[in-house]
C-alpha cells in the first residue's frame, strides 16, 4: 500500500485549484493556500515535497517574497506559474534554481493537462529546464465538484469554525469505494495509493503554532474514554473541536448530540439532560428521556456548562464521576454510557472565586481542560479562513470573484474579531454581496470593520489589540504583550526571523528566544 505525499497548490484563483487539483490528485495528496506569506508557513507546518505557486501577474514584491520562501524551505521542490515572457531562467536566484522550475501558461484549451504532464516529468529532474505549456483563460469553468480533489485549508465550516476533510468524494459511499467498515475507514487493496488519516490538528488546519500544540495534546485525551473541558470565547470553534474529538474516539459511529444549556430556561435544563417522568411537574404528561440516555454510546457536548445552578452542578459531577442519575421525579438510578464533553465561554476559576462554579466540578473538569485562543491570537489564520469564505459564499451566491485585494486583507488583519469566526464569516459573506465588478475591497466589508468600531467583549484584549498596531517597537508599547507583537510582525514580514528582528528592534537570538518563551517556534 503506498501512501500519497503531500504538494502544496498557492494561488488566487478558484479556477486554477479546480483544474490542477482534479489533474494532481492521483498523484499526491493536494493542499491549498492563497497567498506567498500562507505558503511559507505551510512549509514550516507542512513540509510538501512538491510546491506550485502561481505568480501570474504578481508584483515585484511578491516575487522576491516567493524568492525568499523557496530559498528558506527545506527538501521541496517548486513549480512557479507564470504567464508568457514575465519571468526567464536568468532571473530566478541562483541559490533557489537547483530546486525551481518555471511553467509559463498560454491560451490553450489542453493547458491544464500539458502542465501536470511537464510537471510529472520535470520534478522527477534535477535538470533546470524551464517548463513550456498553455493556459486555460476559462479554468473557472472547471467543474465546482472538482474542488474536493484538493485538501482546502478551511473545507467545511460548523459551527462557526472551519472542518477540512482529506481529498475524497463528499457521500460515505463514495468514500469508502463500497468497503468502508464501520468506523468509517476506508480499506485498501494492497498496491493502491491512499491518503494518511488526517489529525485533528490537521483537520483543524490552523497555522498558529500555538494551538497546533494544544490540538495535539487534545488528540491524544480524545481517543480515550476521558471527559473533556473546552474553554474558548463564543464563535471560537468549541463545537466544531468537540465534533472532531468525537470523531477520532472508538464511539465514532455512535451519536454526537450538543446541548447548548444557555439556550434552555433554567427550570427545564435538569429535565434535557436527565429526562423526566409523566406528571413530574405540569407539563410532564408522558415519560421522556433525557440527554444522557438519548446519547446512547456515543457523545454528548454540554456546551455553556457556567450558565447550570449550584445544584444542576452537583447532579453533573455525579454523573461525570460515577455515570449515575435519575430522571426528574423518578427514584431509579439509571447509568449513563456516553463520554461527556463541556465547555465554556469563560474561564471557571474566576467563577470558582466568586463562588459561581462548585471547586470540586470545577477540579474534576480541569485536569483536562483546553483552550482555544480568539482569532485575534491566531493571525496566521485570518488571511486563509477570509479567502475561503470569499470562495465559498461567492460560488453560493452565484457572484464571481475575481480578485481580493491586499488592503481587503490588511483590514481584516487589524480588526480583532471579538465574534471570532463566526463574526468574520459573516462580514466576508457581506463583502462578498457588495463586492464590485468582482474586486473585493475594504468599501465592501461592513463600516464597523473598516473603522475598527469592534462590538462588545469581556477579554481587555479586544481593545489592546488596536493599540498593538500603533507602534513596532517592543519597547514602545509595554501595556501590549510580546507574544502578541512578535505574532504581528513575523506574519508582516514573511516568517524572516532576520527581517522580524529588524522590524522589533532586537536581535535575532533575542527574538529567537522569545518565539521559544511563547511557543510560537514553527514546527520541525
Amino acid at each position: 500500500m503506498k501512501v500519497l505525499e503531500l504538494a502544496l497548490i498557492c494561488s488566487g484563483s478558484p479556477g486554477f485549484f479546480r483544474g490542477l487539483g482534479t489533474a494532481l490528485g492521483q498523484h499526491y495528496r493536494l493542499m491549498e493556500c492563497y497567498s506567498t506569506p500562507e505558503a511559507a508557513q505551510m512549509m514550516h507546518l507542512h513540509r510538501p515535497v512538491l510546491a506550485i505557486i502561481d505568480l501570474r501577474g504578481a508584483h515585484p514584491k511578491q516575487v522576491a517574497r516567493t524568492w525568499a520562501t523557496i530559498e528558506a524551505s527545506i527538501g521541496t521542490r517548486f513549480v512557479v506559474v507564470t504567464t508568457q515572457g514575465q519571468l526567464c531562467d536568468e532571473e530566478l536566484p541562483v541559490e533557489i534554481r537547483h530546486k525551481t522550475r518555471l511553467a509559463e501558461m498560454a491560451t490553450h484549451e489542453n493547458g491544464i493537462t500539458e502542465l501536470v504532464q511537464q510537471i510529472m516529468s520535470d520534478v522527477q529532474s534535477a535538470s533546470p529546464a524551464v517548463i513550456r505549456t498553455a493556459d486555460v483563460q476559462n479554468m473557472a469553468s472547471f467543474s465546482r465538484s472538482t474542488a474536493s480533489q484538493v485538501i482546502s485549508p478551511f473545507h467545511e465550516i460548523h459551527s462557526g469554525m472551519p472542518r477540512t476533510l482529506a481529498s475524497q468524494p463528499a457521500s460515505r459511499s463514495e468514500h469508502s469505494g463500497g468497503g468502508a467498515n464501520e468506523a468509517g475507514h476506508t480499506e485498501s487493496h494492497p498496491g493502491t495509493a491512499v491518503s494518511e488519516p488526517l489529525s485533528i490538528a490537521d483537520r483543524y488546519r490552523t497555522r498558529t503554532p500555538e494551538l497546533r500544540q494544544m490540538l495535539r495534546r487534545l488528540e491524544v485525551a480524545a481517543r480515550h474514554n476521558v471527559t473533556m473541558l473546552l474553554i474558548g470565547e463564543t464563535g471560537s470553534g468549541k463545537t466544531h473541536l468537540a465534533s472532531l474529538i468525537h470523531e477520532v474516539s472508538p464511539r465514532a459511529s455512535e451519536p454526537f448530540l450538543h446541548v447548548a444549556c444557555g439556550a434552555l430556561p433554567g427550570e427545564l435544563i435538569e429535565s434535557e439532560l436527565f429526562g423526566h417522568v409523566k406528571g413530574a411537574f405540569t407539563s410532564a404528561h408522558a415519560d421522556k428521556d433525557g440527554k444522557f440516555l438519548a446519547a446512547g454510546h456515543g457523545t454528548i457536548l454540554l456546551d455553556e456548562i457556567d450558565v447550570l445552578t449550584p445544584d444542576q452542578q452537583v447532579k453533573l459531577l455525579r454523573v461525570i464521576e460515577r455515570g449515575e442519575f435519575e430522571p426528574v421525579g423518578s427514584n431509579r438510578t439509571l447509568h449513563v454510557r456516553a463520554r461527556i464533553i463541556a465547555a465554556s465561554n469563560l474561564q471557571l476559576q474566576p467563577l470558582v472565586e466568586h463562588g459561581r462554579f462548585r471547586p470540586d466540578l470545577y477540579y474534576r473538569l480541569n485536569t483536562l481542560s483546553f483552550t482555544i485562543p480568539p482569532l485575534r491570537k491566531r493571525l496566521p489564520d485570518i488571511e486563509p479562513l477570509a479567502r475561503y469564505f470569499v470562495h465559498q459564499h461567492a460560488a453560493h451566491l452565484g457572484i464571481e470573484v475575481v480578485e481580493i485585494s491586499q488592503s481587503f486583507i490588511d483590514c481584516l488583519l487589524n480588526y480583532p474579531w471579538p465574534g471570532n469566526v463566526r463574526e468574520m464569516e459573516n462580514a466576508i459573506r457581506s463583502a462578498v454581496i457588495y463586492s464590485n465588478n468582482g474586486l473585493m475591497t475594504p468599501e465592501t466589508l461592513p463600516i464597523h470593520v473598516v473603522e475598527g468600531t469592534a462590538g462588545p467583549a469581556n477579554d481587555p484584549s479586544v481593545a489592546a489589540f488596536f493599540a498593538a498596531r500603533q507602534g513596532d517597537s517592543l519597547g514602545s508599547r509595554i501595556e501590549i504583550t510580546e507574544k502578541d507583537l512578535i505574532e504581528q510582525a513575523l506574519l508582516n514580514n514573511n516568517f524572516s526571523r532576520t527581517n522580524t528582528a529588524r522590524h522589533l528592534g532586537i536581535s535575532r537570538v533575542t527574538l529567537y528566544n522569545k518565539m521559544r518563551k511563547y511557543g510560537i517556534m514553527p514546527e520541525r
